[in-house]
Parts: structure tokens; sequence; C-alpha cells
């Protein structure tokens, strides 16, 4: 039968979703059996039909009103069992092994976004194909800037004489500090807008604005 999907959950830095960034991780995984090739047998092993499923790799059992189907015990869904398993995997043609993956992360990727690599899930009973591992990205809450689609957002607070007089002030930026300039008689928690100072757009269409 066909592997399981995988799931892979990897933190990253605000900043880090903002320019992007190449990210390393390691994980468990069932994966093809070195010593079998996936074959699940011994050399000079016989395939032969399984005897309890009769190849077809269910099971039905009856509840009731109801015939339940499930995958069969004995040649665990593939139809056939073997006369001289692996012994290192004990013919189901796949061992635990420790997986190293290297993930690209996109520029402007937002928190709890999914990335899918096809085929390095778990690898199927037998030889079956791989599935699928899906690496669900989650962005680490910032010191100062709170993210709303594309935009960050970021509360400065000010002398009350800046406010009453005007003036200029240093705002934080993910490039740096930025120069605000602060009319007489703002008030407060008025917004400025700084513009194209926020995240970039995962499909390259710019960039949000800097809420402050």
């Amino acid at each position: 039968g066909s592997g399981n999907d995988l799931r892979y959950d990897l933190e990253i830095d605000l900043e880090e979703a903002a320019r992007g960034a190449e990210k390393e991780g390691a994980f468990n995984v069932l994966d093809t059996c070195e010593e079998c090739s996936g074959r699940g047998a011994a050399t000079g092993a016989k395939v032969e039909t399984c005897p309890t499923c009769h190849g077809r790799g269910q099971v039905a059992h009856s509840r009731g009103f109801f015939t339940v189907a499930s995958t069969c015990p004995r040649c665990n869904g593939t139809g056939q069992t073997l006369s001289n398993p692996c012994k290192k995997c004990g013919g189901e043609g796949r061992t635990q092994q420790r997986r190293k993956i290297k993930v690209r992360i996109p520029a402007g990727i937002d928190d709890g976004s999914r990335l899918r690599s096809s085929g390095h899930g778990e690898a199927g009973v037998r030889g079956g194909p791989h599935g699928d591992l899906y690496v669900v990205v989650h962005v680490r809450p910032h010191d100062i800037f709170v993210r709303q689609d594309d935009d960050l957002l970021c509360e400065i607070p000010i002398r009350f004489s800046t406010a009453a007089l005007g003036g200029e002030i240093d705002v934080p930026t993910l490039h740096g500090a930025a120069r605000l300039k602060i009319p007489a008689g703002t008030q407060n928690a008025t917004m400025f807008r700084l513009r194209h100072q926020g995240m970039p757009n995962v499909h390259g269409r710019g960039h949000g604005d800097l809420l402050v």
C-alpha cells in the first residue's frame, strides 16, 4: 500500500519570513529498507498469495447489519506473503530511519502556511509509493510588530511635547530605523502609514505598509 503523508512543523522568525530563508530539520520516518531495497523478501524468497485474504489485501468483518473491510493483518494489505521475509524489516520493506531535510522558505510567507514536498513522506509497504511531506510554517510572535495580511503594525510612545508642538522621531522597520514627521497637535492613537515598509507579498506583488 501507499505510505502515509507526514507533517513537519517548522518555526521561523518574522525577519526570516520577510526575507526568505533556507532552514534545516530532521525527523524519523518509515523509509525504504536498504537491506532488501523495499521488496520485503530475503534473497531467493518465494512470493505467495496470502491465505488469509486470498490476495485481496483486505478482510471483511460482519458487525450487525454492516460489513466492515479492513487491511489484512497478515500481509499488511499487499495480498502476498513471503516464504523468507527480510530479517531487517520483517518483510514490510521499510524501516525506521532518520532523515534530514532542507526547506526553502519563500519571502512573505505567513503563519500557518503549508509547503508540500511530493514523495517525501513514508515509504509504502513492500515498494509501494511514498506519501507526501507537508511542512507547516509557524512564525514566532515579534516583540514590536503585529502582522495583518502584508501590513505591519507597531505602537510608538512619544512625548506630550512632541505631540503638541510637532517634530520628528525614529521608528523601527524590518530594515532599520526610519524618520517619521509628527505634525503639531497630533492626538493619541493617531495612525501614520509608511508605504512599502511592511512584508513582501509571497506571490511577488510588492510590499505591504507599516502602520505606526
